[in-house]
């Protein structure tokens, strides 16, 4: 039975893990690597003495392959150097794309689910989503004033406004409309 503090608001617990496979490594045929790279010099080193011959500028074809041949080194070079691949995905995929959904995303779908089931029953109201309210209250009024509903109720119930104070203090009562909740967070907001 979950709590509804501000750990629940922020873990992922509920949210299914899927695995992602392990992409596959491609083996290079060490032969066939050196005719492809062979097969670009020489493309590259025509394509340049042809253009050299056009414009009539003469310059030695073995420093035009010595420069290719550096190219390619430098490439090669490079790409063994590629940074490490990203890290695998915990996560499962959104719901349209490919893209992997984030922890915040995740925590507001399921604070959506909960304050849509939340209006249907004040039971799950009253257990999930007023502790959390009352949390996040005490932290705002610890973090700008200095004081909690505990430490100091008068100057907290004068800082939140009457109908936050009373909705965090009758446990009993029934669910918030969504505009009453957004009232709640206007008042929190304000702190």
């Amino acid at each position: 039975m979950s709590d509804g503090g501000l750990d629940d608001l922020f873990s992922l617990r509920d949210e299914p893990v899927e695995e992602v496979a392990e992409p596959v490594a491609k083996t290079r045929s060490t032969p066939l690597w050196i005719l492809r790279n062979a097969l670009l010099i020489v493309a590259a080193t025509v394509v340049t003495v042809a253009a050299l011959h056009a414009a009539d500028t003469h310059v030695s074809l073995l420093l035009i392959v010595a420069f290719f041949v550096g190219l390619r080194l430098v490439l090669f070079a490079v790409s063994e150097v590629a940074p490490p691949p990203l890290p695998k995905r915990r996560r499962g995929l959104a719901k349209g794309g490919d893209r992997p959904t984030d922890s915040l995303r995740a925590a507001v779908r399921r604070w959506e689910r909960t304050l849509d089931r939340a209006h249907a029953d004040p039971d799950l109201y009253a257990r999930n989503v007023l502790p959390v309210l009352a949390e996040l209250a005490d932290e705002r009024l610890r973090l700008r004033h200095g004081i909690t509903r505990a430490t100091d109720p008068r100057r907290a119930r004068e800082l939140l406004g009457d109908p936050l104070w009373a909705a965090l203090h009758d446990r009993g009562r029934r669910s918030a409309k969504s505009s009453e909740l957004e009232t709640y967070v206007i008042a929190l907001e304000r702190l």
